[in-house]
């Protein structure tokens, strides 16, 4: 059965501990697709080839998750040719046998339009800086700076921006704690799952 979550929002709202926990639940397959961007940045060289020859092997990379590899593949992401080479990859796992879980900035409204879940994961911009803080550490008034500015250029960008999907959930896990959040996504995919089966 085909079975699709798309899973939006900008950083740190916590989308990427959500969609593996769904995955998890629901035993769908997962891909967080900033992955992607952060791996197609720290190839170096042209990023629009580095993402025509992506492979899940270069997932794996041990630097993915720093925040220059976050900065860099804000940067990358704004690029359309890169965009573009990584749309193909992402929808052959959304649209894949079993369920999927996709966690992003595009996947309910360019990549999985025909999600049968789609949620919109979001917090304060001062929450989700506290969050990127404990993860990254340094001074937390310029990790707030930093997430204002990945969220302008997320929802600017002519590509793509980041935005809810017209039909999307919200949660906002701005007072929630972990369980909490995971618990309200699950719901509405539980509720949906049972609908198709």
């Amino acid at each position: 059965m085909i079975f699709t979550v798309a899973i939006d929002g900008p950083a740190a709202a916590g989308k990427g501990t959500i969609g593996r926990a769904v995955a998890d639940r629901f035993g769908f397959r997962h891909l967080d697709t900033g992955l992607l961007y952060r791996a197609v940045a720290v190839a170096g060289g042209d990023p629009v080839e580095a993402a025509r020859h992506l492979t899940p092997e270069d997932l794996q990379r041990g630097d993915l998750r720093t925040l220059e590899a976050g900065r860099a593949a804000s940067r990358v992401a704004a690029l359309p040719e890169v965009r573009a080479a990584l749309v193909d990859f992402q929808r052959r796992v959304a649209r894949s046998e079993g369920g999927a879980v996709l966690d992003g900035r595009d996947i309910g409204t360019v990549i999985c339009p025909e999600a049968e879940v789609k949620l919109f994961v979001t917090a304060s911009p001062e929450v989700r800086a506290h969050r990127r803080w404990l993860e990254v550490g340094g001074d937390a008034g310029r990790v707030l700076a930093e997430v204002k500015e990945r969220d302008a250029r997320d929802m600017e960008r002519a590509d793509a921006p980041l935005q809810a999907a017209w039909d999307a959930v919200v949660i906002d896990t701005s007072a929630m704690g972990t369980d909490e959040a995971v618990e309200a996504a699950c719901a509405v995919v539980a509720r949906r799952f049972a609908k198709r089966t």
